[in-house]
């Protein structure tokens, strides 16, 4: 049976998801998700797919699970891949997951979106700077953890790779310049080389959006 993930191109939350169920090799599909035009706000998403609003969403079967940490996990359990080798190896990949959720991810993604998705007119400077000042903090733990590593956990891809990584891969401008971070900057290309990988509007359907 082919998993099925809601998602839509600019949520660097589903990309977590879907990169993780692509480069796993188990047989899955997109569902786009019109954020955009309004979906998730409505009662028929709320009641049918996710209560809370939200994507991604992923289902297998009489499986349904939200929360791109909780799919990765999923996909982890019934793969055999990116979950570590050993329990040292998990817990620390969960260290990474949750600071990336915490830290990285949900900066960048707010920040990214005040600055490309509100009308030119209507985009809080001030926010965007202070923003972009916490994750330059998140950069440099990310990029020092990074010298001398592979990868973030381990000697291999794991879901602390494919939850860092995100937003990081994204076009639209936030104040992410992957070349200001050495180390961040090589292990986005290794991860890039990776056989079966895709950007995320090549792996996720996007909105035809004006983000001028």
């Amino acid at each position: 049976m082919t998993i099925k993930l809601y998602c839509f191109g600019e949520s660097g939350n589903a990309y977590k998801a879907a990169l993780a169920l692509q480069l796993s090799g188990l047989d899955w599909e997109p569902v786009k998700v019109d954020f955009f035009g309004g979906e998730t706000r409505t009662p028929d998403y709320r009641t049918s797919i996710n209560n809370m609003g939200e994507a991604p969403v992923m289902v297998d079967g009489n499986v349904r699970l939200t929360q791109s940490g909780v799919i990765q996990d999923y996909v982890s359990e019934k793969s055999g891949k990116f979950g570590g080798k050993n329990a040292d190896e998990r817990r620390e990949i969960l260290r990474w997951v949750l600071w990336d959720n915490h830290k990285l991810s949900s900066n960048a993604g707010m920040t990214r979106f005040l600055a490309n998705f509100l009308p030119e007119d209507k985009r809080p400077k001030e926010v965007i700077a202070f923003m972009q000042g916490r994750l330059a903090a998140a950069y440099a733990v990310l990029n020092d953890h990074l010298d001398g590593r592979q990868w973030i956990v381990g000697d291999q891809i794991t879901n602390a790779d494919l939850s860092c990584c995100g937003y990081l891969y994204y076009p639209e401008p936030f104040g992410f310049d992957r070349t200001d971070w050495p180390h961040i900057d090589a292990w986005l290309s290794r991860l890039s080389e990776t056989p079966g990988w895709k950007a995320p509007y090549d792996l996720m359907p996007g909105s035809p959006v004006d983000r001028a």
